[in-house]
């Protein structure tokens, strides 16, 4: 995967300026996030840390019943390791009792309920610390519609959304990420015995190097095929970004006047400086 290979160095530069930038330039100095036991918040921890300092990072491992135990045990072990704030807050008394009211929900339905109740309590927490919540989603995920819309996927800055999983991978081992957390199957932890990889049907690294010649290289499929990938697979895989592309952008505004916000009128915060 010659395509997928980074310079660790100079890419863990640059996200941890991105982190120290935007937040600084708003005007505050701290940062927010959920911290899963996964590599991708794992990494993003890793980086705010060195871009704020860790007393002004403040994780949350917000574990629900069914949850694995090992997902608050790998991070505990990152926060330790790092000397961060860190809290667990329990979601089950949120969650039950709304599905309480519906059995036969599904467990599509309670993850992403879930995923969303997290996000509230990190934006709840973020005013509490003056702080903007870091979002963990890897270009992966966002490619393939892999997250929950205002959920996981919600933030006010995502430091990893442009690397690949397989580049999380590679920047987590010069970041000094514990080997646990960066040996174990990627999980989502939603329901008992969920994986990533068995959930989508295909590994990281073999999506990781069609998403790269689909999208960053803009391979055709003819030239696709060429390179040895199956064809039902890139069909697969090109309906699943076509499809989850209302994940990837702002609620669509209907335009009536000529200076439309999400089209028209794009000036950055730091307008007229």
């Amino acid at each position: 995967m010659n395509g997928l290979a980074v310079n660790v160095k100079l890419l863990r530069r640059i996200l941890v300026g991105f982190i120290r930038e935007e937040v600084h330039k708003v005007g505050l100095k701290q940062a927010v996030l959920g911290l899963s036991g996964g590599i991708d918040s794992a990494l993003v921890v890793c980086l705010a840390a060195e871009a704020l300092g860790p007393a002004n990072v403040h994780a949350y491992c917000m574990p629900y019943r069914t949850s694995n135990p090992e997902s608050e045990a790998h991070a505990r072990l990152m926060a330790v390791q790092l000397g961060i704030d860190y809290q667990v807050i329990e979601i089950t008394p949120m969650i039950d009792p709304y599905f309480s009211r519906f059995h036969d929900a599904d467990n599509m339905r309670r993850g992403n309920k879930m995923a969303r109740e997290r996000m509230t309590i990190l934006f709840d927490q973020s005013a509490v610390h003056a702080a903007l919540v870091l979002g963990t989603s890897n270009k992966t995920e966002l490619l393939l519609g892999y997250g929950t819309l205002y959920g996981d996927m919600a933030s006010a800055l995502n430091p990893i959304g442009d690397i690949y999983k397989s580049q999380v991978w590679q920047l987590s081992e010069e970041m000094g990420v514990p080997r646990p957390i960066i040996d174990k199957k990627p999980s989502a932890d939603l329901w008992a015995g969920q994986t990533d990889e068995q959930e989508l049907g295909f590994t990281y690294r073999a999506v990781d190097e069609l998403l790269y010649q689909m999208v960053d290289l803009r391979y055709t499929r003819a030239e696709l095929v060429a390179c040895g990938f199956e064809p039902a697979f890139i069909d697969q895989i090109y309906q699943k970004v076509q499809n989850s592309h209302f994940k990837r952008r702002l609620p669509v505004i209907a335009k009536v006047s000529n200076r439309t916000i999400d089209r028209d009128f794009r000036y950055s915060r730091d307008w007229g400086k």
